[in-house]
């Protein structure tokens, strides 16, 4: 219980910490401790949880189980990497002038702010608790993308925030029909939105309510994962905002949005399994829609861009459709093949945007067209940005490869004609991704192109381990994936 406690203080404390200190250097080095420090307190929690089974604290507000204690690691994990990578990083943009000291205090407050709504969303047991720290990391993210204050990062900031605001909105009146679903079932007002009692009482919520619940909570969580059509504000705030931010957005917080999407999900499915009711699969039916819709159009924006961190938000929009497609079909093979796609895009594309970040100093500037040459002019990052899109791209041995595998045989299983859909996505993805790229890396080198001092330490343990469960899944990690298939599906994989 303590470790879970630790989890969740540490950062908010070192939010209030990171506020008040004026020197970036020690800002730098005390958002590394802090994180390392949150990462073994969500170590230790999720194998307390591995050996004793799910943990509720008293009074029921938090809850930890097999599906959220994974992704609360691999929050913390990337939430280190990130900062590692963010220390020299940030203070190369400081060094340049495009940032104040002052608002180098604001970037590392709202780093742990932003890591604080992310575990706290991923913790919590309460379904409004969920919302608002949803809501949070909203309005963290909207001062990180705005950071510099060029007209195109405020624009990006104010498009971050009005579409997602709107899409919140949508998710808080889905939380209060769902609310109104509990109001005849549970008698205990104060616990009507703990999905540890909704999920005991599912099958005698009202049918029509949770559909509709679904309908709002789908669109409004959808907004975060970047589901095409509500996908307009990712490419813009990856673009403008810092590059460590680029990192962590697709790497946790679209990761976020699918959790409470799934959570959500849990509780509708037994509630239309009535006989009665017309349509007992319409929450997994309509997240294959528009997981489906977002693959497809996502992987034909990689052709067009000219940009090369919105080529890749455009990516990690493809991905994040097709865990939404694969959680839609349900079943212990694609639920599976989910969880590990999670895992390892997380890992890859945080791993990305390092590089990407360090191949834009490199050049001076974002356009595709003028980066060029990097295994030329700086190996290790020409090297790195090869191999991470290698590996989002799906090259075998890497993880990516693992999962999108099983994810289209889970495809050939319940929904065969599909196929054909997936696989053409897949190709169109990857011939936006390597038309792009080779120039990139083996082009001529333009003039005034010259090497930035880089760290490439975050990329190469992140794409290591995006090979190594490419190659064999831990059976501890194999676990962790089976009980939470088990709690989402009903069926074990293993």
């Amino acid at each position: 219980m303590n470790a879970l406690y630790l989890t969740l203080l540490l950062p908010l404390s070192g939010a209030v910490l990171l506020a008040l200190i004026t020197n970036p250097a020690l800002a730098g080095w005390l958002n590394i401790a802090v994180c390392v420090s949150t990462l073994l307190a969500a170590v230790n929690m999720a194998l307390g949880v591995l050996e004793n089974g799910p943990m509720l604290t008293p009074g029921g507000m938090f809850y930890i189980d097999a599906f959220n204690v994974y992704l609360v690691a691999l929050t913390a994990f990337v939430g280190v990497t990130t900062a590692i990578f963010s220390r020299p990083y940030m203070g190369y943009v400081l060094g340049e002038g495009w940032v104040r000291k002052g608002r180098m205090r604001l970037y590392h407050a709202m780093y742990q702010g932003f890591l604080t709504t992310m575990l706290l969303a991923l913790t919590t047991n309460n379904l409004g608790i969920l919302w608002v720290a949803v809501e949070g990391a909203t309005l963290a993210t909207v001062l990180l993308v705005s950071l510099y204050r060029t007209p195109e990062s405020v624009e990006a900031a104010w498009k971050y925030f009005v579409l997602c605001g709107v899409g919140i909105a949508q998710a808080l009146f889905g939380t209060v029909l769902v609310y109104f679903a509990t109001a005849n079932v549970l008698q205990a007002p104060d616990i009507g939105l703990h999905w540890t009692e909704l999920r005991a009482v599912g099958a005698q919520l009202d049918p029509t309510v949770m559909s509709i619940a679904f309908v709002f909570l789908l669109v409004g969580y959808g907004t975060k994962i970047g589901l095409v059509p509500l996908h307009n504000w990712l490419p813009d705030a990856h673009s403008e905002g810092p590059t460590p931010m680029s990192a962590v957005l697709s790497g946790l917080l679209l990761n976020v949005g699918l959790y409470a999407v799934v959570r959500i999900k849990m509780l509708v499915d037994p509630a239309l399994a009535d006989p009665a009711w017309d349509s007992p699969q319409l929450a997994g039916h309509l997240m294959m829609g528009f997981g489906l819709l977002s693959f497809l159009v996502a992987g034909l924006f990689l052709h067009r861009q000219q940009d090369i961190k919105r080529m890749f938000s455009y990516s990690s929009i493809e991905h994040m459709g097709l865990m939404t497609f694969a959680f839609g079909i349900g079943g212990p093979l694609a639920t599976f093949g989910a969880l590990l796609h999670m895992t390892v895009h997380s890992l890859t594309k945080s791993a990305i945007f390092v590089t990407v970040g360090h191949a834009t100093h490199i050049a001076g500037t974002q356009a595709i067209e003028k980066i060029r040459g990097l295994i030329k002019t700086q190996p290790h990052v020409g090297w790195g940005l090869l191999l991470g899109t290698a590996a989002i791209a799906g090259f075998p041995p890497f993880g990516v490869f693992t999962s999108e595998f099983m994810l289209l045989t889970a495809t050939m299983e319940s929904w065969p004609w599909l196929t054909v859909a997936l696989l053409t996505g897949l190709a169109i993805a990857f011939a936006g991704l390597f038309r792009n790229l080779h120039p990139m890396v083996y082009g001529n080198i333009p003039e005034g192109q010259v090497p930035v001092k880089a760290n490439m330490l975050p990329v190469a343990v992140h794409l290591l381990l995006v090979l190594w469960l490419g190659l064999s899944i831990p059976p501890f990690l194999a676990q962790w994936f089976d009980q939470a298939t088990l709690l989402i599906t009903g069926r074990h994989f293993l």
